[in-house]
């Protein structure tokens, strides 16, 4: 009792006590509107609409006592929050040493953003490389031209100009195991097929045989707009290449501040027209997926393919999407302290909205291909959502999964506990074997279920195009520690040949990278109800934090009360809400629960 009230003096001294996010308390009605309309801020708008932007102030040698004061000042924090953390332990209750360390070092680093220019923060940021990858996965750089393809809507102007001279870049990135399935799957095609296969084929029904059905992934990385790369990211890439059985396409869009809105967009549409026209994959076969600002991004691409009658994708996957720049949701300030983002500083030098929209940043702060908060979601695919519970874009995430619901989408939402942004790239949380497990299912049963029909099987076209960008001489292995064991198409097979491993192999390898299971941690199987359009996720293994969300048109509309279903006691003093609670386990301290709406519209907590 003593040391719970010293932890909660301490911390409530140091700006982070635990509070609770106005928006759990508030109507999903009355937060909903204000994003209703593109053109009007909301009321709770942080951003100044006339900033514009500028460069860094001039540096001169008075500055230079301010690096070593920043330095000192980072080196006593951490000190401090590593003293708390053995004294009275961690800011959040399932942190571990690490998280401390992580969130005590990018805690309040908006303030000193005057030390830094962009080209500083990407090289800081580009530090990520040197973190430990994944186990080995093959990866190819792929260079292509951007050309005209007559496209409508707001980018019609930029695609305009093309001449078929600039060049995007990205990389494919495929699992060991699924590149051995494709290049058995390739021979067997190419041995003497009997005649019923040949009238199978020639008859191109849908169905998937082998390795042929399976899914591309569309991969558009975070990074506000500004920072990162493809090659960043892949601590997300690679295992959801792995979980997924994808084949990933990881893209670079042009970066803020050089490239502004819609500049970032075009390339998206761009490398996405490439998959589908260029190396024929079917739209339905393929997901969109991204972080953060690339989760903005996929959005907006979603969005923008449905405005102008483009094939739509067959879902998406958005790590915690960025989709308010007005940065109007209660947690920026209820998760400041948690959170690895820092707030933007009030000023426009490295504010990364000032950066993306530029000299349009009235113009376009709340255009639903810039927030897609703002949007309508009539008409998109499937979603799943992911976001932590810390971190500070979780209101506005939940409210895009909500407004989402009641336009029809199925969503499947997941709120992790004590989580911050983009989680999934700390492979030490235990977290995120859960979070690329719930990937696999959703890309491998939950979109199949949901569509009228299996993906489409890849044609011989298809298959020869991916064959020839992702097998060739670019490609090399890349180990879990980052380097490179190999390069080149002979190099790679030869390297791949003395791979040997059976499934069991397999399954060790998918969680080698990440915290080991915990023994005794729930399966995750959501119960369904009458009402909600929900799905069993068996097999999941979920730690005891994640919290699961089927936000669903009918939780909005009134009808009979549903009955609630849970298993064991109820483990709380009140009495269960009309509308909540559908699943739980009572034998663990932090319940695995599955969340819908009250009547009154309200989230329901524990």
């Amino acid at each position: 009792m003593l040391r719970d009230s010293l932890r909660f003096l301490y911390y409530a001294l140091s700006s982070a006590s635990p509070a609770a996010s106005p928006s759990g308390c508030k109507s999903l009605s009355t937060l909903l509107p204000d994003y209703e309309t593109p053109g009007i801020l909301p009321p709770s708008a942080r951003i100044d609409r006339t900033l514009r932007p500028q460069d860094q102030r001039p540096w001169n040698l008075w500055d230079m006592w301010k690096y070593p004061a920043f330095a000192v000042g980072k080196v006593a924090c951490l000190v401090r929050d590593i003293v708390a953390y053995n004294i009275w332990g961690p800011r959040r209750r399932t942190w571990g040493i690490e998280m401390t360390i992580i969130n005590s070092l990018m805690r309040d680093v908006s303030r000193h953003s005057a030390l830094a220019d962009i080209a500083m923060v990407r090289m800081v940021m580009g530090l990520a490389g040197l973190v430990p990858l994944p186990a080995d996965a093959l990866v190819t750089p792929v260079t292509f031209r951007v050309r005209k393809r007559n496209l409508r809507g707001i980018i019609q102007a930029l695609d305009a100009q093309e001449t078929g001279q600039r060049e995007l870049s990205g990389e494919w990135i495929v699992g060991k195991k699924l590149w051995q399935a494709l290049q058995s799957d390739h021979r067997s095609m190419n041995r003497q097929v009997d005649e019923e296969s040949i009238l199978v084929q020639s008859t191109g029904v849908d169905g998937c045989s082998g390795r042929h059905c399976s899914r591309v992934v569309l991969y558009i990385h975070g990074g506000a707009y500004c920072y990162s790369s493809a090659a960043a990211q892949r601590m997300i890439s690679i295992p959801l290449s792995k979980y997924t059985d994808a084949r990933v396409f990881a893209i670079n869009y042009r970066l803020a501040p050089e490239t502004q809105f819609p500049g970032p967009l075009h390339d998206v549409v761009s490398a996405y027209m490439r998959l589908t026209d260029d190396l024929q994959v079917p739209s339905e076969n393929v997901i969109v997926a991204g972080d953060s600002a690339g989760g903005g991004l996929c959005l907006a691409l979603l969005l923008y393919l449905r405005d102008n009658e483009y094939s739509m994708p067959g879902g998406a996957i958005l790590f915690s999407p960025w989709v308010d720049l007005t940065l109007s949701c209660p947690s920026w300030e209820t998760n400041a302290a948690y959170d690895i983002v820092p707030s933007p500083g009030p000023d426009a030098h490295l504010h990364p909205v000032v950066m993306y929209l530029g000299d349009g940043l009235q113009r376009y702060l709340t255009h639903p291909y810039a927030s897609p908060l703002f949007g309508r979601f009539e008409g998109l695919p499937p979603l799943l959502i992911q976001c932590g519970e810390a971190e500070v874009l979780r209101d506005e995430i939940e409210l895009l999964a909500h407004k989402a619901s009641m336009a029809g989408v199925y969503v499947q939402h997941e709120i992790y506990e004590d989580a911050v942004h983009v989680f999934q790239s700390f492979p030490f949380l235990g977290l995120v074997n859960a979070a690329f497990a719930s990937c696999r299912d959703f890309a491998s049963f939950k979109l199949s279920e949901l569509q009228d029909s299996s993906p489409k099987l890849l044609g011989d076209v298809c298959e020869a195009r991916l064959g020839d960008d992702i097998d060739n001489d670019n490609v090399r292995v890349v180990r879990g520690d980052g380097m490179e064991t190999c390069a080149g198409r002979r190099g790679v097979q030869e390297h791949m040949r003395h791979e040997s491993h059976d499934e069991n192999d397999y399954e060790s390898e998918l969680y080698s990278w990440t915290s080991p299971r915990t023994k005794g941690d729930p399966v995750v199987s959501i119960a369904g109800t009458t009402n909600l359009l929900s799905a069993d996720v068996g097999g999941v293994v979920a730690p005891s934090g994640l919290r699961r969300i089927k936000s669903t048109l009918p939780a909005f509309v009134a009808g009979p009360p549903l009955v609630a279903k849970i298993n064991g006691p109820y483990p709380y003093s009140r009495a269960p809400p009309r509308l909540g609670k559908t699943h739980s386990y009572p034998n663990v301290t932090s319940f695995v629960e599955q969340f819908t709406l009250s009547s009154n519209d309200r989230i329901m907590t524990p």
